[in-house]
């Protein structure tokens, strides 16, 4: 057991006992009165004082009062006097009274047996906790106290003084004159006292550690030592614990606990309830920081005395066992004393309290997360309490619209355990299985779904119920569970063609995941509108439009003019999602990338995202290709969790339009090792067939043909190619498969069958006929024919993608056109479109752009100027730019953003200037640029 050591702070009492205790041995006694609260160390002090008079030659009698004291009259001065009933030695045994009378005589007769004590010797009689003592022991001793003014015989008793919600009874002393009591009130151990005792026992204990061990301590000796108690129970090893526990499970042997626990059942059932009532509430926002507001309402959790409460918080914040929070309201100093508060309550009477808190909160107007807070933490409320039902459902709805999705799924948990009727309970189960689908819990989610489209109810929210399992099946990749999920409800929706219709539209879309399936969707599609357009709706028309797109059957215009048509007709509410994803996705395609944007934001305004249906991932994807396609690279890296692989991933191993995304862009911001890393992740032998996979097997290609590795990007191209050729997606509008294919049988010296590539996808460009991709298909062109054709395809390519300002893919034609350039003989063309590349690479951020851009800028030098490869000469304008600017004392985040560059851009432009300036540092910019570093503004 850890020893404090001696008494700290206590000399004040000392000293009054030990003058006291010479003026008893002078022949004149008094009562010392020394008072406490639990814990402030009463007894250890009056062990102390007793201990120094016996070693002074005081006789010293002692007595502890007990609550069972009342059983008998007089108990505490027979045990004082160390007497018993029939003792031979004492006087005649009192009559039991049961407690309730004072028999005189008897009385008399133990204060002469006190009184003889004094005969020999002085006698200090010590009687701790006397607020347990019965009535009559009281009452003898308030009499003794009044007769040993002229004995010497010191009278010193302690008695707890602490502010409880019953109201006290009368201290020991009400009744005496000051003239013969002396009262000294123990006050808890300062912080400076209480952590020179942690150091004391711990000598390597941290700073923080220290502070943890004395707020858990409260000021309280009996606490301080109970935990140095537990921390000093040495592990085999040898070891104490890193820091101190939150929780009574990490002590041993359990000291503190036990010690708080003795505490609360010496302050009384009232007090111990509020104690733990505050307990229960210390995470949860109890009221607006009014501290009316709070003792209210632990009154009414704990059935106290409302007026006494905020006494009561006032005493314990003062004897160090609260603690104000920022906002002013009370808090336990410490977690660890907050659980071992919490520890002996019963788990029946907790949540009785935490209902009556739900109850008081919701009648006072507290929010409502904060009511369900206090529901989370009961039973079910049961019939006849739609309150309970109603405050958990607008919680769920608060929390999922500040994007606590975690918080809104347990609300939803615990509504389904009260009585719902079945049509509440199935749209209570769609969206609970919604959110755990798209959380931590994937694997209870689809059951819930399944449930939920079981169960009666409105034919609307069975679609719902329907639509969000179908989701949930095919990001799992089960599409022909997702569709057989929603073709399963036709006959029972048989007076409902709109509903069947909205099933059909949802089955298509979804079966994009699957390729079979999807044949068989947009052959139904096709056949219907044939016969009935009416049938298919607006959504499914746009539908057709949007694969008549990616089949290369009409142009851009065309698809346009058809969507807008769509647009304007009266939108069915369900239907209106499909129709708004599908339109964004085929006006992005066509270059009409601000409609798209509109077309987005409406989408995703009009989706819950409590409930999962199919447009809405389809809609985040086409926001992510607009991005793409402006090159925003560091929008489509915001969010890592968005793309990067964990260990975690909840329901799917499959690769999305998002890692696909991200693979491309980390490539293109000279980032290769980590789209390296985010390639490796995912086993493709294992992904299921979708349209996602095929997008990411082109964005690995992109990252191994920037790696050097041709032949395994162009074997990913094809597969590619292949796989959307099979689905009849032939059109370069979704991945530009072949172009990217050519340019990897360029490099490994086969030009026939780039030609053959690069021919048909400017064939197929040519169909849908939009800027960007015709000069996409042109560029590609231009390099597989070279010579002056390739010339005047290059030229053209440039002239086509400047006018659509098509960036990320004038640039590439810019370096195409150069290297053409570079081949006839027109170097100083051929520099002007390369150092414009460059310099448009730099400032999107593309990385890889540009260095392919100085590469060949590079080879397109003046002959014989080969000494311009370093030096000041070798450096491009960007370079010298930043090198200035580095030279001058700028930090790369200052340089970053004077120049509006990202800060990767200027670090890689450094390391390329330190290479070409033969440098290695910094510090070395000033002299290697010397006078020649132009203004960089």
């Amino acid at each position: 057991m850890c020893e404090l050591g001696p008494l700290r702070e206590r000399r004040e009492a000392v000293q009054l006992v030990a003058a006291e205790a010479d003026r008893a041995r002078a022949g004149s006694g008094r009562l010392v009165l020394l008072r406490g609260a639990t814990g402030t160390g009463r007894t250890a002090l009056l062990e102390t004082v007793a201990e120094q008079a016996e070693a002074r030659g005081t006789r010293v009698l002692r007595a502890r009062c007990s609550p069972d004291d009342d059983t008998l009259p007089f108990a505490a001065v027979l045990r004082l006097l160390s007497l018993g009933l029939g003792s031979a030695s004492g006087p005649e045994p009192c009559p039991d009274h049961g407690g309730t009378s004072y028999d005189r005589t008897y009385a008399a007769q133990l204060w002469n047996r006190l009184r003889a004590y004094t005969d020999d010797a002085p006698l200090l009689a010590a009687v701790d906790d006397v607020h347990f003592a019965d009535e009559s022991s009281r009452r003898w001793l308030v009499d003794a106290a009044r007769r040993i003014d002229r004995l010497p015989l010191l009278l010193v008793v302690t008695e707890r003084c602490q502010y409880d919600i019953d109201p006290p009874s009368q201290g020991l002393a009400h009744t005496l004159s000051p003239t013969l009591v002396r009262t000294h009130t123990l006050a808890p151990l300062s912080a400076n006292a209480a952590a020179q005792l942690v150091r004391s026992e711990i000598r390597d204990a941290t700073p923080e550690w220290v502070d943890d061990c004395v707020r858990a301590g409260t000021g309280s000796p009996l606490l301080l030592r109970a935990l140095l108690d537990d921390l000093c129970a040495k592990s085999p090893e040898g070891t104490l614990p890193q820091t101190v526990p939150e929780t009574c499970a990490a002590l041993y042997p359990g000291a503190y606990p036990a010690a708080v626990s003795w505490w609360l059942d010496s302050v009384g059932p009232a007090t111990a309830g509020v104690a733990r009532a505050l307990a229960a509430l210390d995470d949860d926002v109890m009221d607006d920081g009014q501290g009316e507001g709070t003792a209210d309402l632990l009154a009414e959790m704990a059935g106290a005395d409302s007026a006494r409460v905020p006494g009561w918080l006032t005493a314990m914040t003062h004897l160090g066992l609260l603690r104000p929070d920022p906002d002013g309201r009370p808090r336990y100093a410490y977690p660890l004393l907050r659980d071992a508060v919490l520890s002996g309550w019963p788990s029946v009477r907790r949540q009785a309290a935490h209902r009556t808190a739900a109850e008081v909160m919701l009648r006072r107007g507290d929010r409502a997360e904060a009511v369900a807070g206090q529901l989370l933490r009961t039973p079910a409320v049961g019939a006849g309490a739609e309150w309970a039902t109603a405050v958990l459902l607008d919680a769920a709805t608060v929390a999922v619209r500040n994007g606590r999705t975690d918080d809104a799924a347990s609300y939803l948990r615990r509504t389904l355990e009260e009585p719902l009727t079945p049509t509440r309970r199935a749209m209570v189960l769609t969206e609970l299985g919604s959110l755990e689908f798209a959380g931590a819990r994937s694997a209870a989610g689809i059951p819930r779904l399944a449930e939920a489209t079981r169960l009666p109810g409105v034919p609307k929210d069975r679609v719902r119920a329907a639509v969000a399992l179908g989701t949930a099946l095919a990001l799992r990749g089960e599409a022909r569970a997702a569709v057989d999920a929603l073709r399963g409800l036709d006959e029972q929706l048989a007076d409902h063609p709109d509903l069947i219709r909205l099933l059909q539209i949802a089955s298509a879309l979804l079966s994009d995941h699957d390729q079979a399936i999807r044949e068989e969707a947009y052959q139904w599609l096709y056949d219907t509108a044939e016969r009935s357009p009416h049938l298919i709706g607006t959504a499914g028309q746009a539908l057709l439009v949007r694969y008549d797109s990616t089949a290369g059957h009409i142009t851009a215009a065309t698809a346009m003019k058809r969507i807008r048509a769509l647009l304007d007709e009266p939108a069915d509410p369900l239907a209106e999602p499909f129709l708004l994803g599908t339109a964004a996705a085929v006006a992005h395609w066509a270059d009409e990338s601000h409609q798209a944007e509109g077309l987005v934001r409406r989408g995703l305004a009009g989706q819950r995202p409590s409930l999962l249906h199919p447009m809405h991932p389809a809609l985040l994807n086409v926001r992510a290709d607009i991005a793409a396609g402006r090159g925003a690279y560091a929008d489509l890296l915001a969010d890592p969790s968005a793309w990067q692989v964990t260990d975690t991933r909840p329901h799917r191993l499959d690769p999305a339009n998002a890692h696909a995304h991200a693979v491309i862009a980390l490539v293109e911001t000279g980032r290769a090792p980590e789209a390296t890393r985010l390639v490796d992740g995912f086993d493709l032998r294992d992904a299921h067939d979708s349209w996602e996979l095929n997008r990411f097997l082109y964005a690995r290609g992109v990252l191994r043909a920037a790696s050097g590795d041709h032949a395994g990007a162009l074997t990913d191209f094809l597969e590619c190619g292949r796989r959307q050729t099979a689905r009849d997606v032939v059109s370069p509008v979704v991945t530009p498969w072949r172009t990217a294919a050519a340019d990897c049988r360029i490099a490994l010296g086969h030009p026939q069958e780039a030609l053959a590539l690069a021919r048909e996808e400017l064939r197929l460009a040519l169909v849908w006929n939009t800027p960007r991709i015709v000069g996409r298909a042109m560029r590609g062109l231009a390099a597989a024919t070279g010579g002056r054709r390739g010339l005047e395809l290059a030229d053209k390519a440039v002239h086509m993608l400047r006018d659509a300002s098509a960036q990320t893919e004038l640039i590439p034609a810019l370096i195409a056109q150069g290297r053409q350039l570079v081949a006839a003989g027109d170097r100083a063309r051929a520099r002007e479109a390369l150092r414009e590349a460059a310099e448009r690479a730099e400032r999107l951020g593309a990385v890889r752009l540009r260095s392919l851009a100085e590469e060949a800028l590079s080879e397109a030098r003046p002959r014989g100027a080969a000494t311009a490869l370093t030096g000041w000469a070798a450096l491009t304008g960007s370079e010298r730019r930043i090198a200035t600017l580095a030279a001058d004392g700028r930090t790369n985040i200052e340089i970053a953003e004077l120049l509006h560059l990202a800060r990767r851009t200027v670090e890689t432009h450094l390391t390329s200037t330190y290479r070409k300036l033969g440098i290695r540092r910094r510090a070395e910019l000033p002299t290697a640029i010397g006078e020649r570093a132009p203004d960089p503004t």
